[in-house]
């Protein structure tokens, strides 16, 4: 290559999802509204949660921390977005970029193990539900928690450290509004064979586990739902689990999608899959858990009903 493609790159340009400044206008005023929207929406959650003392369980545990990731993983991508658009820039620096790397990597990957903490949950409330307080003790489900935390930031400190080993050239315009792990590798000038078989062992095997521990403890859910007499009974035990599911389906299936390929076949297309795990699903949670949960209702409208009666 010649001197001016071996030039270092300082700072990456994001074209966002569209090229169109009329289109970058109206994407903005529908990622600011599903912004806010997130954020309100997951505080409400957590602080129903933590006002309500009937929903100081286990599975409002996770929930709470479920919401907790999701406002983070949202604001890891979309303030950068909306601040790039007000000042009318399209750069973010290299510097930035792996740090908004990292920290997408360590909240997406969050997700998908308090999913299947969450999956375990229901299976034990469900399969054994007679020693489920001896089982779901608060120290198991802290140190759950705390697992998940430290798996999820070494596998983003890994993937960050093979990331800034790799040499960028000329070309620094990312086809994105984020710096997408896969979307910074296909610009890379180096051999990215250790980041794709690190993606696919490394990364498939801390992704991977947790989908297979929900199919498996969704899988024993069934076949002992299955056994109960009355269809109430059947009806009753998966209307705890429909909220889950619908979230693990929408979460699990969009990255399915993107990232169980090479980096080389990431293309431009991908970009729409990804706005549903970083948008749309942190978006739709607080409603999917909410508005199927009579508990959730009920610690909902009593914490909008304090609020009122301390406005007076």
């Amino acid at each position: 290559m010649d001197g001016d493609n071996q030039t270092t790159v300082t700072e990456f340009l994001l074209l966002g999802l569209s090229g169109q400044s009329e289109q970058e206008d109206v994407l903005f005023g529908l990622f600011l509204g599903m912004y806010l929207v997130t954020i309100i929406g997951n505080l409400l959650i957590i602080l129903a949660i933590s006002r309500d003392s009937h929903l100081h369980t286990p599975m409002y545990f996770f929930l709470a921390n479920l919401s907790c990731v999701d406002i983070c993983f949202s604001s890891v991508t979309i303030p950068k977005m909306l601040v790039n658009h007000i000042l009318g820039s399209k750069s973010i620096s290299y510097v930035e970029c792996m740090t908004q790397i990292y920290f997408f990597v360590t909240f997406i990957n969050m997700d998908g193990l308090l999913l299947s903490v969450m999956a375990y949950d229901r299976y034990v409330a469900i399969c054994c539900p007679l020693h489920y307080t001896m089982i779901m003790k608060p120290k198991l489900c802290i140190l759950l928690v705390v697992a998940s935390w430290v798996i999820t930031n070494l596998h983003a400190l890994l993937h960050t450290l093979l990331m800034v080993q790799l040499t960028f050239c000329f070309n620094n315009t990312v086809h994105h509004f984020f710096c997408d792990p896969y979307a910074i590798l296909k610009l890379s000038c180096s051999d990215t064979f250790i980041n794709d078989l690190m993606v696919f062992t490394v990364g498939g095997l801390i992704f991977l586990t947790p989908f297979t521990c929900i199919i498996l403890s969704y899988a024993y859910i069934l076949s002992n739902v299955l056994k109960l007499p009355s269809a109430h009974g059947i009806r009753r035990a998966l209307s705890t689990c429909g909220s889950h599911l619908t979230v693990v389906s929408l979460f699990y299936g969009a990255i399915l999608g993107v990232y169980m390929r090479p980096s080389s076949s990431y293309s431009v297309q991908d970009t729409v899959a990804t706005v549903i795990f970083t948008v749309v699903t942190p978006l739709v949670n607080p409603f999917i858990y909410s508005l199927r949960n009579q508990d959730m209702k009920g610690a909902l409208r009593k914490l909008i009903s304090d609020s009122r009666i301390r406005k007076f």
